[in-house]
């Protein structure tokens, strides 16, 4: 092993940085700063009210800051970078702008993409004996098989095998320092930057919320625990799995439109053993987001008593309107969806600039059911810190039932500054998202920022992997034992 490892840190210091492959003069970010910073001030639903929650003064600093700061970059995907930073001022998320890509051959010269000569014979070779941190082996993830290996102060990872034509073999897939932060080339070539490793288990790790790897060799032995885990927080498809006579798992990854369907599916084919059971788990952590409607049919399940939804104000604009106009474009929209439309178009338009109810006056909705299911008697919704938006508007609507207790930490707190619309920069090089609603819970119950908070906190004591443990030995009343 070390005379391998020292073989691959020699041939490392050939690497060029990445980062220098990529075109220096695609972008002017003063100008796009400039525009990024008027659409955002005439047409954001959150802008006056972060504005006023902060202070004129420390937005002038502010963009003092970032003027400074956006005048050198001439890189499109580091000047996105720092127009995120400044968007930061006035919320969590539903906000970012992205640089749009061009395709690999001009957003990065791959002709001379660093090459690293890791083979799969190689790393198979290895004698790896310490199983707390070390990343090298081979890894999976989607279309890509990874050698990832030692060098100098981090790691590197090369592609074995990729589905993706683009890629080729041994090319440097991934970079990360001794600190746990690195980046992660797309599969467009784009850079996504990561500011630490996160273990699930032995054999999987995380990058971001959407980029896991999961160890192919050497693989190291799990309980049952751990493997219920790894399947949980690695599905892509919600899943039902017995836990107990008494209790149930519902896995949901997702509440995106396309989840709706699979959602809807797990529930038609298990409702029987549904509402056989006592207990029923819903574990949402590291979820989407997504559409409401995607969780329309597990709120009978849970029910118990009406359900209140507080409904939202929207900022007309030309700009924000033209989201509006492009329902008209949806084929085959019925008679009366086009007159609805029309008719919240013409509400609209007749109060540019100012903040629109569309639903004259009727601030709250309330939602009645006419059965109530004895079981499950009692369901039990495990969220985390990265729960945010159409996830937070579930539990806000599920925990007004008597049989629902939420389990985990705050969730990420984004939800009354809603509804985003994405919008391309004069040069096409950059699209932006914003808001166009804010919730009528402002002020009294305010969510971002806060978040929706649990009914049982999971401190740091318990393991990540032990969440769905602690949860059934408070539902089951048995002593829990990590």
């Amino acid at each position: 092993m070390k005379s391998l490892f020292a073989g691959l840190v020699l041939c490392g210091s050939l690497l060029q940085t990445v980062d220098n492959l990529y075109a220096q003069a695609d972008c002017n970010c003063t100008e796009t700063f400039k525009w990024v910073k008027e659409t955002f001030e005439k047409n954001d639903a959150g802008f006056q009210y972060a504005l006023e929650q902060k202070g004129k003064d420390l937005y002038a600093k502010h963009n003092t800051l970032f003027t400074a700061k956006v005048k050198p970059i001439k890189d499109k995907y580091k000047c996105a970078d720092v127009l995120n930073e400044w968007l930061k001022f006035f919320r969590k998320g539903h906000l970012g702008i992205s640089a749009l890509g061009n395709g690999p051959a001009q957003s990065a010269n791959i002709t001379k993409w660093p090459v690293l000569p890791v083979t799969e014979a190689q790393l198979r070779n290895m004698h790896v004996t310490d199983t707390s941190g070390l990343f090298t082996g081979i890894w999976k993830t989607g279309a890509y098989s990874i050698g990832i290996v030692k060098q100098n102060k981090g790691y590197k990872g090369v592609i074995l095998e990729s589905g993706n034509p683009s890629w080729k073999y041994q090319q440097v897939k991934m970079e990360m320092k001794d600190d746990n932060t690195g980046t992660y080339y797309m599969g467009d070539f784009s850079p996504i930057n990561f500011s630490k490793v996160e273990w699930l288990s032995k054999n999987m790790i995380r990058l971001t919320p959407a980029i896991t790897l999961q160890r192919v060799y050497p693989v190291y032995p799990e309980d049952e625990d751990i493997q219920l885990y790894v399947k949980a927080m690695t599905a892509d498809k919600p899943f039902i799995q017995e836990l107990s006579d008494q209790t149930l798992l519902f896995r949901i990854p997702s509440f995106g439109g396309a989840q709706k369907p699979f959602i809807d599916s797990v529930i038609r084919e298990f409702s029987s053993l549904i509402k056989s059971r006592k207990n029923l788990v819903i574990d949402i952590r590291n979820g989407t987001g997504g559409d409401d409607v995607s969780f329309d049919n597990i709120i009978p399940l849970l029910y118990t008593n009406p359900i209140r939804i507080v409904d939202m104000e929207f900022l007309s604009t030309p700009l924000n309107n033209k989201r509006m106009e492009a329902y008209l474009e949806i084929p085959n929209l019925s008679e009366k969806n086009r007159q609805e439309v029309h008719a919240i178009l013409k509400l609209l338009n007749e109060n540019l600039g100012k903040f629109v109810h569309l639903k004259k006056g009727r601030y709250v909705d309330i939602e009645k059911m006419d059965t109530v299911f004895p079981n499950p008697a009692q369901v039990a919704i495990i969220a985390n810190k990265n729960n945010g938006s159409t996830d937070e508007q579930f539990l806000l609507a599920a925990k007004q039932s008597k049989k629902v207790k939420i389990f985990g930490e705050s969730t990420f707190g984004v939800l009354d500054i809603s509804n985003m619309h994405f919008v391309k920069s004069p040069d096409q090089k950059f699209e932006l998202g914003y808001c166009l609603s804010k919730s009528f819970r402002i002020p009294g119950m305010a969510i971002d920022g806060i978040g929706v908070q649990p009914d049982y906190f999971m401190d740091r004591s318990i393991p990540d992997a032990q969440w769905l443990k602690y949860v059934v030995s408070v539902l089951e009343d048995k002593e829990f034992t990590p």
